[in-house]
């Protein structure tokens, strides 16, 4: 079914509305979470299955390949003349103001090694900025969810939704801080160079494997903050509207960044990102870092 608005001049247009777009991929993320269960069901040795991208640790499978054709055919039936960004080379050029950002698996190799840390990440965005954003574990079945303006919200796997609220933490000594590391071997050395300047000023690290579903624990309050260099529009975009909405202070590179910008993506709770952010600085963290040569 399309979803369209009646015009001033009685044009009709597809609907901009944060809460129907969060709603409308909500849908398409569960059918997407459908396939993906019954693609393990079928498929004996998911290791066959895997192709490459930019090295040999940045694997692609099968089933990555075969949700983002589902989102893409979802989109074409019932979002006609919406743009298509999809990790896995899924393009279409929008004829209206919204563009949907896909990443059929955030956290692939954690899928190959059934690491329960991966997800399907859809954000719809209105010209050209993140209005709604789902993020579903699909190896837990935790939904979360959030429209720009609305909140943020998790479904867990029995159904039972609760808003998100980052927590109250003001002291960044005590912040526990997620980050994620580069497929460049010599990119991922900058950032453990990095790493070892923050350890000493915080609580403790935690890497998930998956961006998407990092920004999503910083919303639930399960760590305080976080950061990364070198994603792509689609590792963060639907994760950031679901952070910020969570009252999460967000710096994020524009949508069409891609990982070869090297550039940072952070996150805080509002209570301790000020001086997080100027932690960051102290420690060499801000701005774009690209591998050595």
């Amino acid at each position: 079914m399309t979803h369209i608005n009646a015009s001033a001049d009685g044009q009709e247009q597809q609907s901009t509305d944060p809460r129907m777009l969060r709603d409308i991929a909500v849908g398409w993320a569960r059918q997407a979470h459908r396939l993906i269960v019954d693609e393990l069901a079928r498929i004996d040795d998911l290791s066959a299955s895997v192709t490459f991208k930019s090295s040999e640790v940045d694997p692609v499978t099968v089933v990555d390949r075969a949700v983002e054709e589902l989102v893409t055919s979802l989109i074409a039936e019932e979002r006609p003349g919406d743009g298509l960004i999809g990790e896995e080379g899924a393009h279409r050029e929008s004829s209206t103001s919204v563009d949907w950002v896909v990443d059929p698996i955030d956290g692939t190799v954690n899928f190959l090694y059934g690491v329960p840390m991966y997800a399907v990440s859809i954000a719809a965005a209105v010209d050209g900025i993140p209005a709604a954003g789902v993020v579903l574990n699909a190896a837990t079945g935790e939904l979360y969810s959030a429209a720009a303006g609305h909140g943020a919200h998790v479904t867990d796997g029995d159904g039972r939704t609760r808003r998100l609220r980052c927590t109250g933490v003001r002291e960044t000594n005590l912040a526990l801080v997620a980050t994620g590391f580069s497929y460049d071997s010599g990119l991922r050395g900058r950032q453990a160079e990095m790493l070892t300047r923050m350890l000493p000023r915080i609580r403790d690290i935690r890497r998930t494997g998956s961006a998407a579903l990092d920004l999503c624990q910083l919303a639930a309050g399960r760590v305080d903050a976080y950061y990364e260099h070198a994603l792509n529009g689609w590792d963060f975009a639907a994760g950031i509207v679901i952070a910020r909405e969570s009252g999460a202070r967000v710096e994020a590179p524009e949508l069409g960044s891609r990982s070869a910008d090297g550039e940072l993506i952070w996150a805080a709770a509002g209570g301790v990102a000020d001086d997080f952010g100027a932690l960051l600085e102290r420690c060499g963290i801000i701005g774009a870092v690209r591998s050595v040569e």
